[in-house]
């Protein structure tokens, strides 16, 4: 076997080595001397790793592949840009082919070794590359997808896109492709809220381009806080998925027609004016079952208490504070075919709560006498007249979890109990994954540990087959 070592290669072989090597688990010594010995054994798969341009390899690859969707993502430069290699890992164990192009400004923050070992080829970084521009390489890209995905979307790239601009690759697509645009914005709180930046948004949201995000929190300056904040690669993924071919859920219209009540978020029941009652959900599950209502093509009223998650799209949305204010809310959105109670509501609030903020004083810990809040899901399940035929509620325990549910079932009259496990390990409260058990008065089902978003749709389709069909 000749000795042949990494650096008698030209710079682009050596990367492509080097992403092969990654991808492998071996180093680029190991990756070449494996490529000569399968050329030698007359491995053509192999052999065509070596040759000049690799992306025929890849080619060939991708037709063995068990994916039937492909997504062109687009990584703008901004340092969300970190968040993009999570967003590649996702789509892939969701059997999404993943194409990559990066902006120069993308490439100062992470390396394009990096998306192109996650994503199974190297990413496209160039507009006038011999390589690819020889059969127009932009217009290919630009069509040869089912989505293009921009993540992070920068105010940069927004306004191009709104303007028509394309004087690079990622434009240059952005401008050639016929097919969805999914947008991720991610930027600076004032630029975000710059008239121009809103502007634009308004253009590109009248020309059909979807948006998810962005969120608010805490921004990457210091001492910035606002809108801003790329929306999570998972919440990326539920948008995404939405919009590619497959979606049953969201293509199927399995409830239109319907109107779906849905809870949401905590409660906050107050004790003076700075000072309040509530727990630690965050409403992602409850807006998630919402917005898989609505792509399912019901009439979805929101009734949701104090977040940060984003408002689902497609959806009446009633904005709370207390649990007296859910209930008055809940009522006043009824008749609905379906109501889904996943709010955490408050079981207690302050007997009296002060007008002024209440001081530390030489005579100790105030007393804090409590009174029960209304029970809103036994309220709608127990109704005699415009009761929803289906009535779902969740039960949020720390132990015996189904024990607890069945229990939760019989008590408050509802049809379905959703139980999940809410313990500071579990990481439910909060947290992106959820574990259900679907419990009904005949039988437990035991859901395997999904996204939030996977529940959503996973529950609106049972849904839809639970109720009878529209006539």
């Amino acid at each position: 076997m000749p000795s042949l070592t990494v650096r008698q290669l030209d710079d682009k072989i050596k990367q492509r080595l080097r992403l092969r090597a990654a991808r492998n688990g071996r180093s680029v010594e190991d990756e070449v001397r494996t490529i000569l010995r399968s050329a030698a054994a007359g491995d053509e798969a192999f052999a065509a790793a070596a040759a000049p341009d690799e992306r025929v390899h890849r080619k060939s690859e991708r037709k063995s592949e068990p994916t039937t969707r492909r997504v062109l993502l687009i990584i703008g430069g901004g340092i969300a840009a970190y968040k993009s290699l999570d967003l590649i890992r996702r789509l892939r164990e969701r059997r999404v082919a993943v194409r990559a192009i990066m902006t120069p400004a993308a490439q100062r923050f992470i390396t394009p070794l990096s998306v192109g070992a996650i994503a199974g080829e190297p990413p496209f970084t160039e507009l006038f590359d011999l390589q690819s521009e020889f059969d127009v390489g932009h217009i290919r890209l630009a069509r040869d997808t089912e989505l293009v995905l921009v993540a992070p979307a920068t105010a940069d790239l927004i306004a191009k896109m709104a303007g028509g601009h394309a004087d690079d690759l990622a434009s240059a697509v952005l401008l050639a492709t016929d097919r969805q645009i999914l947008l991720a914005p991610a930027m600076n709180p004032r630029m975000w809220a710059n008239k121009a930046t809103l502007r634009n948004m308004a253009q590109l949201a009248a020309d059909g381009v979807a948006s998810v995000g962005p969120n608010t929190g805490e921004m990457a300056e210091q001492g910035e806080f606002g809108a801003g904040r790329m929306a999570e690669p998972l919440e990326i993924v539920a948008a995404a998925e939405a919009l590619l071919p497959g979606a049953e859920v969201a293509r199927s219209g399995a409830l239109v027609g319907r109107h779906v009540l849905v809870t949401s978020g905590p409660t906050h029941e107050p004790i003076d004016p700075v000072r309040y009652i509530a727990n630690r959900s965050s409403g992602k599950q409850g807006h998630a079952i919402a917005a898989a209502a609505a792509a399912a093509g019901a009439a979805v009223t929101l009734v949701s208490g104090p977040v940060q998650v984003p408002d689902p799209p497609g959806v009446r949305l009633v904005r709370v504070e207390t649990a007296r204010d859910m209930l008055a809310a809940v009522e006043a959105a009824l008749p609905a075919d379906v109501a889904v109670f996943a709010a955490a509501v408050a079981d207690w609030r302050t007997a009296t709560n002060s007008r002024e903020k209440i001081k530390k004083t030489a005579r100790g810990t105030p007393e804090l006498p409590l009174v029960e809040n209304p029970d809103i899901l036994a309220t709608v399940a127990h109704r005699k007249a415009g009761r929803p035929a289906l009535v779902i509620g969740f039960a949020a325990e720390t132990e015996r979890l189904v024990e607890h549910a069945k229990q939760k079932l019989a008590l408050k009259g509802c049809d379905w109990i959703l139980a999940n496990d809410v313990s500071p390990e579990s990481g439910v409260m909060g947290g992106d994954i959820n574990m259900i058990h679907l419990i009904t008065r005949d039988r437990v089902e035991d859901w395997p540990p999904q996204t939030k978003d996977e529940v959503a749709n996973v529950l609106v389709q049972r849904i839809a087959t639970a109720l009878e069909p529209r006539r």
